[in-house]
Parts: structure tokens; sequence; C-alpha cells
């Protein structure tokens, strides 16, 4: 029955896009590192480059001096890091509060842009061999620009991506919950993705490249940080993963700004798959493509409609067999419903402000397939690179 072949295609999909892609990596680094042993020493002394932090920022009145006090903790050679703010269309008192700091350079015009637009207008003045970027609303660890550094001692290296963390409180959210989970998740990929050959995009809370290989990206683009890293990548550079250079954020503060965020992730994946459509290129990228396609494409494309045509079609599918047959169909329509019920039960638990992680785990997942239809109408309808900003817990 075509049916059943669609519907196990469709289950293979899924199953592959969120848990079959990490097993099949796991195995395949395993057996490249049987042939090739994985050496993650790095050098006792190392001579340090100049980089310079570029910080985009826009009405972040409130957090200046908690950002400065944290990139003036920075441990890197005295003289070789340089802190650029960039805070075009700032209508608060972002520059002013910034103008109390000396020893780092502020970009600022009136018209407000997006970030994309404000980091492609200030890149010109960086001169550094390595550029950083980082959030305003992200902290990182005192050693972050020290261990980004020394990936860029091999010179296949041409980005660096860090690692983000989200700050758990007792009273989690379903927003932080779900995204601390998925993020630690999303971290295990990341760090076998680097030792296969790739990791795969870096995001914008921290990463570095090298300043050389910056690339000015669409005024428009909504993932400006993947875009560039992975153009990055297909000029044949690698892009490496350091969890030891990480930067701590809190999570949204609640479902409704966890949304808003989510929403343009899945309108921006879109957008860079379109762009970027030159990576499913197989023959001229290979192991990247691979890696790619496994990693984001699916997940931004094809898998979140699978996900929707598996209920009603396993549905359909019971209620035309019978005998064994239909007692298994009838066994997975049954776990899809109860994940379903779990998921809707994160759900009210989260309206309620009620803490149970397990719940909003398949909350979240049911929660980021439903944001990633939302993406499309707000790709539809966006007409540049700025956005509204998703609050954060305090």
């Amino acid at each position: 029955m075509i049916l059943i072949d669609v519907f196990w295609i469709l289950a293979f999909l899924i199953f592959y896009t969120y848990l079959g892609y990490g097993i099949l990596l796991w195995a395949l680094v395993k057996i490249k590192e049987l042939i090739f042993p994985y050496n993650n020493e790095t050098k006792e002394t190392y001579n340090y480059p100049e980089a310079t932090l570029v910080i985009a920022a826009y009405n972040e009145e409130d957090i200046i001096d908690m950002k400065m006090k944290n990139n003036l903790e920075l441990d890197y050679p005295q003289g070789k890091l340089h802190i650029v703010w960039v805070t075009d269309g700032s209508t608060d008192r972002t520059v002013e509060r910034l103008k109390e700091y000396s020893n780092i350079d502020i970009y600022h015009i009136d018209e407000r842009g997006g970030k994309t637009k404000a980091i492609n207008r200030t890149m010109p003045f960086v001169k550094s061999p390595i550029s950083v970027y980082t959030d305003a609303n992200t902290l990182l660890n005192k050693q972050a620009i020290k261990e980004i550094a020394k990936k860029f001692d091999n010179p296949k290296v041409g980005c660096v991506a860090g690692e983000k963390c989200i700050a758990v409180e007792t009273q989690d959210t379903a927003s932080s919950s779900g995204e601390g989970f998925y993020w630690r998740y999303e971290s295990k990929l990341k760090a076998l993705d680097s030792r296969l050959y790739s990791t795969i995009g870096a995001a914008g809370e921290l990463y570095a490249i090298r300043t050389s290989l910056f690339k000015p990206q669409p005024s428009d683009a909504l993932l400006d940080d993947f875009m560039l890293s992975m153009e990055i990548a297909a000029e044949g550079y690698k892009i490496a993963y350091c969890p030891k250079a990480y930067a701590t954020e809190s999570g949204s503060a609640d479902m409704k700004e966890e949304e808003k965020r989510k929403v343009r992730i899945a309108a921006g994946g879109l957008q860079s798959t379109w762009r970027l459509r030159k990576l499913l290129n197989i023959f001229r990228y290979g192991i990247l493509t691979f890696q790619y396609v496994s990693h984001r494409v699916l997940r931004w494309t094809i898998t979140p409609i699978a996900l929707v045509l598996l209920f009603p079609l396993n549905l359909l599918i019971v209620l035309m067999t019978e005998g064994s047959q239909q007692e298994l169909y009838l066994l997975l329509l049954l776990l899809q419903t109860l994940f379903y019920i779990l998921g809707f039960w994160g759900y009210l638990l989260s309206k309620r402000k009620i803490k149970n992680k397990i719940l909003f785990i398949p909350y979240y997942f049911i929660f980021m397939n439903i944001s990633m239809f939302k993406g499309v109408s707000y790709l539809i309808k966006k007409k540049s690179g700025a956005w509204e900003k998703s609050k954060r817990k305090k």
C-alpha cells in the first residue's frame, strides 16, 4: 500500500532529522578517529593576535554597565583586545552611557537599519586579524577570547563558533527550560560536526571570523551570523567549535517572547536555505553539504511538513487496515497521540506558570515546529533586517 510506504518515509525523515543524524554523526566520528586520532591539545604558549570585540546594540541602556564590566574582565593580553560598539538607531541613552567608558570605539547613526546593516557599516573600520561578535545581552566567560584565538592557529579554520548557555533558574518557564534543553542537544551536535569536518553555522551570541574573510550580508538578512559563517565555509574554510568560549544569557521571559525569536529564526532559516542554495550541491561541497542538509536544511524545510502529515496519514492507515497490521499502526497512532497530549499538558502548565521540565520538552518541540510555519508568513511580510527583540528573564 502506497500510504504505508509514504508513512514510513515520513517517519524515517522525522527520526533522522531529530535523532538519527546525531547517532550517525557519532558513529562517523568514532570511525574517523579510529583512523585519525582526535587531538584536542593546544600549545602551552601562544602568541595571541590582536582581536576586536564587535557588539551591536539597539536601545540597551539598562545593560551597558553590566556588559562593559564583563568586557573589561576578559582575560586577553593588554592592548590586543579592541572593543567596538555599533548603536545605529538607538533612541535611549545607550550612546551616552557608552561615552562614559574610555578605550572603546562607538559607531552610531540615527537611522535604524537592523543589525546586519550596522555590522556591514562598521566592519571596514576593524583592522585586527580576528573579529569576535557577541550580543549586548550576553556575558562571556573570562577566557572566551583566548580560547577562540587559539582555534585560529589552524590555517584551515576561518570561523569559530562559541557556545551558547541559557541561564537556568529555580523558577524556569517553558521557554527557558525548553530552550536550555534544545541548546544542550545542539551543543553535542556542534561538537560532533566539528570533529567530523565543520560545525554548521555560528550563532550571533558568540562567534569569530578572520577579518579578511568578512563579506557584507544583504541588509534584510535575518540570520546574518549563520549566513556569514556558511559563506566562509563555502570558501573551503572550516567552522571550528569552541565549547570553552561561551556566552550566557537568560531565557526568554515567556513563550510569547520566545515565539518572536523562534519565528524570526524560522524565517531566517528559510531565507538562508534559499540564499545558500549553492551549498546543496554535494558534488561540489561534499561532506559540508551532507552536514548542512542533515543538520539544518531538513529542520527548516521538509521535516516540519512531514510531522504535520504523519498523524492524519497514520489515522488513515488504521482505518484502512485490519488484523496485526492494524494493531501496529494503532499503537503508533496512540504513541503520537500521547506525545501531543503531553505537549498540550506542558502548554497548560506553562500558561499557569507551573514548572515541569519533562512536559516542557514535548511542548517546546511542538512549539518550534509550529513556529516554522509562522516563519513563512513572517518572511513574506518582512522588508528589512530590523526586528523587535524578545524580552529576556531578568
